[in-house]
């Protein structure tokens, strides 16, 4: 492989680049430090052996100068910027209509809905671009307006006075109090 070198310096870039030694950010005094090493004319080996750092990043650091120019010196963000949902508009107007209808359609032993049953279902039906689990699921069911709860099983009664009777059955079994010590 080939040495590479930055090009030859102007001299407001080579002011800046001396200005950015005294930056309070690590990582512009780090790439002023290394795009100056290599107008000085030593190698991306020799630098990332000098500075402790890896030659890979040497490069990187002088291929953004190449792009940029100064504006390689300030740190960009690390979050992706592709894509990242696996529906598309159409495959989260699947999902709405397929939240409403019962797992026990799709060939599930259950009549309630998870995050994980409908991710696993979500890739059965084709609807989302790629593999999912149910953090992604739940994500996106917010973007869509729908808030998700865990399900709950309860029991319904016809009986109007089932949850009163229900009330007093379950303080009846807590017993008499318990004794105080000392009284």
């Amino acid at each position: 492989m080939r040495p590479i070198y930055v090009r030859e310096l102007t001299e407001q870039e080579r002011r800046t680049l001396e200005q950015g030694l005294r930056s309070s950010s690590a990582f512009t005094v780090r790439r002023c430090q290394i795009l100056l090493s290599s107008a000085a004319g030593k190698t991306a080996n020799q630098i990332a052996v000098e500075l402790h750092c890896s030659g890979q990043g040497v490069r990187e650091a002088i291929h953004a100068f190449e792009r940029e120019g100064v504006a390689c010196l300030r740190e960009k963000s690390h979050a992706r910027q592709d894509q990242q949902s696996a529906f598309d508009e159409a495959g989260r107007e699947r999902l709405r209509e397929l939240i409403r209808l019962s797992p026990r359609q799709f060939g599930h032993k259950t009549s309630v809905w998870t995050l994980a049953l409908l991710a696993e279902t979500c890739q059965g039906e084709e609807i989302a671009s790629r593999p999912l689990n149910a953090d992604n699921v739940g994500y996106v069911l917010r973007e869509v307006g729908i808030e998700w709860r865990r399900a709950k099983h309860r029991i319904r009664s016809p009986d109007g006075h089932y949850a009163h009777r229900k009330k007093d059955e379950t303080n009846s079994n807590l017993g008499p109090p318990a004794e105080r010590i000392g009284s």
